[in-house]
């Protein structure tokens, strides 16, 4: 061992020196040093607008000073002025919270560069004017409360000027009818506007204040028309705690208690305290500033979202802790605009929006929420006086006002959903429990709630469960599985069942369930793919349509088809059917199902293929036609969203029919009502509805493109009339079927009417709930289409008085240019 140690030069203890040189320079650093990277000034400005506020960690003040500051020192810096005020603009559209810290931004660098801040107030009246013709009516509300923030530097009355000529726009409306819902939405515009300006650094502005609130108090306070078809809550539920009110009537009632308390807005953050951009310096005065010319049309544009009144309702209504604002606070509605904004404004980014919604309290006075997560039963141990209000419930508040909006949200409902799902991803501790209140607050009231909000509901309930394991505390609603299908917690059950199981597979539900809710998922939901019903010898013409499913499967000709189906309807007229068109539309429609049941894309191949006898069928028998509704379903009997998606597909192919699949639905099929019950009916007829009202619009849309020429217009124009008598044709058969379902006259329930009593009274009120929605939607489209087409005709008028003012026209109409 010694001599290993001396052959290798090594002793005890020892290292080798050789592999430290320069040793004796330890205090020398003789690496080259890595080159600094600076980054450009515009990009740091960029980062620091971009995330103004959001850090509690960070002092708002400071982040707003170190801005102005970047700003002033690079003035002279094109690139720096151009993504400043771009950026503040996009910012203003976008992040609605974060409109208060950049009117705060602006206001610091007034008293330095006024200049630049002259540019933003003309680039941002400029955005007002293109949004004022095109209806953009949240970005107009966004900018105005940009310009109201900014009141303080403002000569004159300055916002108030916009205001006041709003609100004549608005009286115009109202005065041409009294059924207008666009002079509302110019109101509530005015309304949420007015906090801003009185929360800002301007003074001696109550006397406008409550001048323009005596104003709006005459169209605030009347009813609409329209305002009970958009009541989420028509019924009388067991739980009556829910409380719904007119928004614009609300707030109206909010801003006369504020200004009766001297304009306290105690929620609305003032960043704007800020007299220089340098710490110690004496204030500066600040230069005041005229508004650009901001024009507003007259008539106003409706932009092609309906206008309807809105009303107030929260999932938090009935709690013994108050976790969200009452509605008797202006906070209720002031962060509900905000947040509501916010999430519609960014729907291209779901993970963003989410991360907003979790930092809310950043955007509000500090006193304004409890810690984040506070747990429900700790808000006891809150000090009396302070706020109980939870920052992650007014989150969920605002995103469930959307998803359930009636007549209808601004996206896709799914948007709602994915928000909801990263919230509760990003922070599941304090985002969780909040839904678990929310769904179990819109569960006990499902019996008072609308229809269509309910299976919104049960969408977004399933759709929830299945990012999350399927997992949700059954045992609580476990009660409820022994009642009646007709009692609409049950029938909420068993579609909330049918649902997850479309999303994943009956055995994987099932293992998710208690004991009691086992038998609602049957054995037969087991298999994929279901039993071809002609395999049995005791059913009529089982030899033909096993041959006919044969010749399907090897791709052969029509002709050979032919010879089998006629067979089947030979042996049917000798059995006396009235339509022997029928049972041979049976066996091929349920041949085709049999050999798509693999996939949708196995389906749609197969209906592809078969398609031109498939259209052939609906005018020789309309009989005939319902009949391929009937056999679809009747294959998915265990799977019927499955046999609702065919049907929407053959939809598309115009292979059924619009009226023929609310016939099948609501006329043959209505019994006593029964069917009302189900939940993947509803979603068959609505979707079915929602096709034919969309097709009116996008001709209605198409119609009002400008510059269209004179053959298309009158093209369009007799497509709108013959595409509206239809949907008219549609919602008239609706309305007799629904109707008598809900007055009780339907043959089967004239029949047995001293039967059953509870059970026809509950399926009495399946029928006035249905007949509730498709009223609304007839309401809502005629409403839309008469606005569209008024205010078509409107704007041609407008810019024909242009032309003439400017000398294009003479004052007959006829071109005076020179050709």
């Amino acid at each position: 061992m010694a001599d290993y140690e001396r052959r290798n030069g090594a002793q005890r203890g020892s290292f080798n020196h050789r592999k430290r040189r320069h040793r004796e320079d330890d205090d020398l650093d003789r690496r080259p040093s890595r080159r600094q990277y600076q980054e450009p000034v515009h990009l740091k400005l960029r980062k620091q607008l971009l995330t103004i506020a959001e850090s509690p960690l960070k002092k708002a003040d400071e982040e707003i000073k170190t801005i102005a500051a970047t700003v002033a020192e690079n003035f002279d810096d094109v690139e720096i002025r151009g993504t400043f005020s771009d950026l503040i603009l996009q910012l203003i559209t976008e992040q609605a919270l974060k409109i208060p810290f950049v009117a705060a931004v602006t206001l610091a660098l007034n008293a330095h560069k006024s200049e630049l801040v002259q540019e933003v107030l003309t680039k941002c009246t400029k955005t007002l004017n293109d949004q004022f013709k095109a209806g953009a009516w949240r970005e107009v509300k966004l900018l105005l409360r940009f310009l109201a923030c900014l009141q303080g530097i403002l000569v004159d009355d300055g916002v108030f000027t916009i205001l006041e000529e709003l609100f004549s726009r608005s009286v115009d409306l109202q005065t041409a009818s009294s059924e207008d819902s666009l002079g509302l939405e110019i109101v509530k515009v005015i309304l949420l506007t007015i906090p801003y300006v009185m929360a800002s650094s301007a003074s001696g502005f109550e006397a406008h204040a409550m001048s323009l609130l005596e104003k709006t108090d005459i169209i605030a306070s009347a009813p609409h028309a329209l305002e009970a078809l958009v009541d989420p809550y028509p019924g009388s539920g067991d739980n009556t705690g829910h409380e719904t009110q007119s928004v614009i009537s609300l707030l109206q009632r909010q801003l006369q208690d504020e200004a009766a308390h001297s304009w306290e807005l105690a929620c609305l953050p003032r960043p704007w305290n800020i007299t220089s951009v340098v710490d110690g310096a004496e204030p500066v005065t600040q230069t005041k500033h005229s508004l650009p010319p901001i024009t507003v049309p007259s008539p106003v544009s409706p932009g092609i979202r309906p206008q309807l009144p809105e009303v107030y309702s929260s999932v938090y209504a009935d709690q013994d802790m108050e976790t969200v604002p009452p509605t008797s606070n202006i906070a209720s509605l002031l962060l509900r605009d905000s947040l509501v904004d916010t999430i519609n404004s960014l729907d291209y980014n779901r993970n963003v929006t989410a991360k907003f919604l979790i930092e809310l309290d950043c955007y509000f006075s500090p006193e304004t929420f409890v810690k984040r997560a506070t747990p429900f039963d700790r808000l006891r141990d809150v000090e009396a006086g302070k706020s109980t209000w939870k920052p992650e419930d007014v989150a969920v508040d605002a995103v469930f006002s959307q998803l359930l909006q009636l007549p209808s949200p601004q996206h896709k409902l799914v948007y709602y959903h994915a928000v909801l799902t990263e919230s509760c991803k990003i922070a599941p501790a304090a985002i969780a429990p909040s839904l678990g209140r929310a769904i179990r607050y819109l569960y006990q009231n499902v019996d008072a709630i609308d229809l269509e909000l309910e299976y919104r509901f049960m969408d977004w309930f399933t759709h929830h469960l299945s990012n999350f394991g399927f997992t949700w505390k059954w045992t609580e609603w476990v009660d409820d599985v022994e009642l009646p299908l007709a009692k609409p917690k049950k029938a909420f059950i068993v579609g909330a069942l049918e649902k997850e199981i479309r999303l994943s597979f009956a055995q994987r539900i099932r293992g998710t369930l208690p004991e009691p809710y086992q038998a609602l998922i049957t054995e037969a939901k087991d298999k994929d793919v279901p039993e071809f019903k002609y395999n049995s010898d005791q059913t009529p013409y089982a030899p033909q349509a096993r041959e006919i499913l044969r010749l399907l499967r090897a791709k052969a000709p029509d002709a050979e088809l032919e010879t089998h189906l006629s067979s089947v309807e030979a042996e049917a007229a000798l059995l006396g059917v009235e339509d022997s068109l029928v049972p041979s539309t049976d066996a091929y429609m349920t041949s085709i199902c049999f050999i798509g049941s693999k996939s949708l894309s196995h389906v749609l191949s197969c209906i592809e293929r078969c398609k031109d006898r498939l259209l052939a069928l609906g005018p020789r028998s309309e009989a005939a036609r319902r009949q391929i509704v009937t056999s679809v379903m009747d294959y998915w009997v265990e799977k019927p969203g499955v046999g609702v998606n065919v049907v929407d597909k053959l939809l598309n192919y115009t292979i059924l029919t619009p009226l023929s699949v609310v016939n099948w639905a609501l006329m043959d099929n209505i019994g006593k009502g029964k069917i009302l019950t189900h939940a993947h009916i509803y979603e068959m007829v609505a979707s079915t509805v929602h096709k034919v009202t969309n097709r009116v619009r996008q001709i209605v849309i198409a119609r009002n493109q400008p510059g269209l020429p004179t053959e298309q217009m009158a093209m369009l124009d007799e497509t709108l009339e013959k595409e509206s008598k239809e949907m008219k044709e549609l919602f008239a058969t609706m309305e007799d079927a629904l109707a008598g379902v809900a007055s009780g006259v339907v043959d089967e329930m004239a029949e047995s009417r001293n039967q059953d009593t509870e059970g026809e009274a509950l399926l009495r009120g399946w029928g006035e709930r249905w007949l509730r929605v498709f009223r609304r939607k007839m309401a809502v489209e005629e409403a839309w289409i008469g606005e569209m087409l008024a205010n078509e005709e409107g704007i041609d008028e407008l810019d024909r008085e242009a032309e003439v003012a400017n000398g294009v026209l003479g004052e007959e109409g006829v071109d005076d240019g020179v050709a």
